[in-house]
């Protein structure tokens, strides 16, 4: 753990003297990168739907009675009528019921094709080689705006019996690629036709002022920052009539977007991102270690011939302690990436080191940014 953490610390480095100061270091992107056009937005789509050709693997007809009442239902419809008060005598092992999901993408036809995603809702061991029955997909309104049908791929497997057997991802989870038809389009209201809205991915009070001044700049005093996480845009009289145009020129001005500075720890694998502009106070920092080993020897005494002496057993207890020499590196006042790097690097922290360092030195006062503990 410690050779690959040296690893890692020291490709860091390596990119941090490559640019000397990242925290200076002025990163361009364009603003449709950073935010979007209010109002163009995908929907969540969801129905309730059957999967048949199931190898035995579908739901247990005495624990889902659901299932039951869909395959009676699904039958009705074409004219076949099943008595399903009684699961001993209807036992459709290849059936399963499945909650079927989808996003519609803003702008989508009628006719377009879209993904969907379905779930096992009943004890089905596996989904593999199945096929979903024709779904309508609702949205929040109730409403019907795609079906779907189609194969389903799972990308795992089970095999084997009982204890003897292998299992590969889910497979009570699939796809079906192109899975749905869209029936119904969802209008878009994304302009006034006098003036659009951008919302911010991630509202900051500098980024949205920085996008008002990039797009006042190239077409004349039409953005304002109303808020941290909307900035409205003026649509010029010579766009009036091709709006698509000028939010195309808009979405390419390039901004440089700011960022509050963060530290993000994840404990569980011991991750440890560090943003550019994070600096600390002037501090020293100290990492070592201290091992305790203590062993066992067991020793036979044998008494001399003839001595009337018997065999003992006895115990000898070793204690060892040892100190690891620990490192004291002091970093100065509005240390960058590349000094925290390099000090870490240097008293040869492990992440779990990195961590407890990094929330030492918050608790300390000396780190500015915020520390995010995943």
């Amino acid at each position: 753990m410690r050779k690959v953490t040296a690893i890692i610390l020291a490709a860091v480095l390596v990119v941090s003297m490559m640019f000397p100061s990242i925290a200076d270091a002025q990163v361009s992107t364009r603003i449709k990168d950073v935010a979007k056009v209010q109002g163009v937005r995908s929907n969540q789509l969801v129905g309730y739907g059957l999967v048949v050709g199931l190898n035995g693997t579908g739901d247990d007809s005495t624990k889902s009675i659901f299932t039951i009442q869909s395959v009676g239902n699904m039958l009705k419809s074409f004219g076949i009528m099943i008595d399903t008060s009684n699961s001993s005598n209807f036992k459709p092992k290849n059936v399963a019921a499945v909650m079927v999901t989808a996003n519609l993408p803003p702008f989508a036809k009628a006719g377009d094709a879209i993904d969907v995603t379905v779930s096992s809702m009943g004890n089905a061991k596996n989904l593999q080689g199945g096929t979903l029955l024709q779904t309508p997909l609702r949205a929040a309104n109730g409403q019907v705006y795609a079906v779907g049908q189609g194969a389903i791929s799972t990308g795992g497997f089970v095999a084997g019996t009982g204890g003897n057997s292998q299992r590969k991802n889910f497979p009570t989870a699939g796809n079906v690629p192109n899975g749905a038809l869209v029936e119904r389009e969802v209008p878009m209201a994304f302009t006034d036709k006098e003036k659009i809205t951008l919302s911010l991915s991630q509202p900051d009070f500098t980024t949205a002022n920085r996008i008002s001044e990039v797009i006042s700049r190239n077409f004349g005093q039409i953005a304002l920052s109303q808020d941290p996480g909307t900035v409205i845009v003026e649509i010029p009289s010579y766009y009036s009539n091709n709006v698509i145009a000028f939010i195309a020129a808009i979405e390419e001005l390039p901004i440089t977007p700011d960022n509050a500075a963060k530290v993000v720890i994840n404990e569980r694998n011991g991750t440890v991102v560090v943003g550019g502009n994070v600096t600390i106070d002037q501090i020293a920092v100290a990492q070592g270690g201290l091992t305790v080993k203590i062993g066992q020897t067991n020793n036979v005494s044998q008494p001399p011939s003839f001595s009337g002496g018997s065999t003992v057993v006895t115990t000898d207890t070793t204690v060892q302690v040892k100190e690891e020499p620990a490192g004291l590196v002091e970093l100065p006042a509005s240390s960058s990436v590349s000094d925290v790097v390099a000090a870490l690097n240097a008293v040869g922290a492990t992440p779990r080191d990195v961590i407890s360092i990094l929330q030492a030195i918050k608790a300390a006062g000396a780190l500015h940014a915020e520390l995010q503990i995943m």
